[in-house]
């Protein structure tokens, strides 16, 4: 592989570690915040011990996303010179204020959060966890909006090969940037919900049948059952703006090689790129066009009228229906058990193995359309100004080569050892002895709600 390959490879490589922490700190900070308002509401120690285990979960998260969101940061300058040089006016900017409205926030008061519940009183503790929660949504709408920016570029002029800005309305609310906020986000507050059910499904087997516990499980799962027909609304939204903007990439996406009117929806196929033909294919007639122009006879571009700058149709063919059909299962699974719980009725241990298994479905899906929408800008960095060969650095591919092995390595390790880390946290938890402590916890916390309420619980 040339050095190109490899830059991009180690690109997604980090990349892909990183979001996987964004996409569970995002939403969870609310959810925790969600906790601490029901503890002040009811007085009810169940939500504070909810609030206490599921912090801890925040905090590791949170570390390891900040760490690789550095990592990911240096090779703007080690691998993609280019990019800086060319558009740096832009992104240099946006994430500058990233950093000043939102990582300053959220450092502000993580320590609170985080360290200050029996230092502080409680509104002020609860003020902390609803100000990091509204600084992990600031860091995501500055990051969507850069990545939306580089997807359909408004608001500038070229000026000797540099891109100037003309309008900052125009960059941060560029076309595609509401679509994919909103859908990241949903995607986060999924994410989050899952790993909320699946692991207080995990202490549920464990015989922790604490009411903290049940409480959590139903918060995951009634949270997952509200956004997954959300998600798919807006993933309906956000393909049509994708057809009116990126069309090569819907083309990709749906393996439609020719223009066609009445395309159909491809379910399965092997993509031949050599042949410009779909092997083995299994597809329902007009479907697609009338998914994607509400019309049976309305016409699609196939990617053949993009050529040669269209992008490689089998990673967005399998990603896309990877996301889709996890998207599906999590409908099926969330629905089903919310179903269950809003009737009073215990999930059977059936369930809670799948909702176990569910635990990081989040994450698949989130990849699989991360994916999609990268690889579908190819062959271009940022659409239709600079393309992805242009911004590499001329380094050896043998030195690319060592620095990827050494990140894959160590990303494999952080990754196993996070996972092993959350089932671990949970199987404590749910030990007798620690929850004989909790209990004791509780009575003295349900004694501080005594106070804070006035008594009126």
């Amino acid at each position: 592989m040339d050095a190109l390959i490899l830059a991009r490879i180690q690109f997604a490589a980090n990349i892909s570690f990183h979001i996987l922490f964004p996409t569970i700190t995002i939403a969870l900070c609310w959810i925790l915040f969600f906790f601490k308002v029901r503890f002040h509401l009811t007085g009810e120690k169940s939500w504070m011990a909810a609030y206490q285990f599921w912090v801890k979960i925040f905090a590791l998260s949170f570390a390891l996303g900040v760490v690789s969101g550095i990592t990911m940061s240096f090779q703007f300058g080690t691998n993609w010179p280019g990019f800086m040089e060319t558009v740096g006016n832009v992104a240099g900017p946006l994430l500058a204020y990233e950093v000043l409205t939102a990582f300053f926030l959220e450092a502000t008061f993580l320590g609170v959060m985080l360290f200050g519940a029996s230092r502080v009183p409680p509104l002020i503790h609860t003020l902390s966890t609803l100000l990091v929660a509204i600084g992990t949504s600031m860091s995501a709408f500055w990051i969507i909006a850069l990545n939306s920016w580089m997807h359909t570029p408004q608001g500038f002029e070229m000026i000797d090969g540099v891109a100037h800005v003309t309008s900052w309305a125009e960059v941060i609310f560029n076309p595609s940037m509401p679509y994919r906020l909103t859908h990241m986000m949903v995607a986060s507050g999924l994410t989050a919900a899952f790993l909320v059910a699946g692991l207080s499904a995990y202490r549920v087997l464990r015989n922790d049948t604490s009411l903290g516990v049940r409480r959590s499980l139903k918060t995951g799962v009634y949270a997952a059952a509200i956004l997954i027909p959300l998600q798919i609304v807006i993933g309906d939204l956000h393909g049509l703006n994708t057809l009116e903007h990126q069309p090569a990439k819907i083309a990709a996406m749906e393996a439609i090689w020719e223009d066609e009117e009445g395309a159909p929806l491809v379910l399965f196929a092997i993509p031949d790129e050599d042949s410009s033909s779909n092997k083995y294919e299994v597809s329902v007639p007009k479907l697609a066009s009338l998914i994607l122009t509400h019309s049976l006879d309305g016409e699609l571009k196939g990617i053949n009228s993009f050529a040669p700058n269209s992008p490689p149709v089998a990673p967005l063919f399998y990603g896309f229906r990877i996301m889709v059909g996890t998207g599906l299962l999590m409908l099926a699974v969330a629905f089903f058990s919310a179903v269950k719980l809003y009737r009073q009725q215990r999930l059977p241990v059936w369930m809670l193995r799948v909702l176990v298994a569910m635990s990081f479905s989040g994450w698949v899906a989130t990849l699989a359309g991360w994916y999609v929408t990268e690889i579908g800008r190819q062959p271009w960095l940022v659409h239709g100004v600079l393309s992805t060969s242009e911004a590499v650095a001329q380094v050896p591919a043998s030195s690319v080569a060592g620095s990827l092995v050494m990140y894959l390595s160590l990303y494999a390790f952080l990754l196993i050892a996070y996972i092993t880390t959350l089932f671990y946290m949970a199987r404590v938890a749910a030990h007798p002895r620690t929850l004989a402590a909790n209990d004791m916890n509780g009575r003295s916390i349900a004694g501080n709600a005594d106070m804070l309420t006035g008594g009126a619980q």
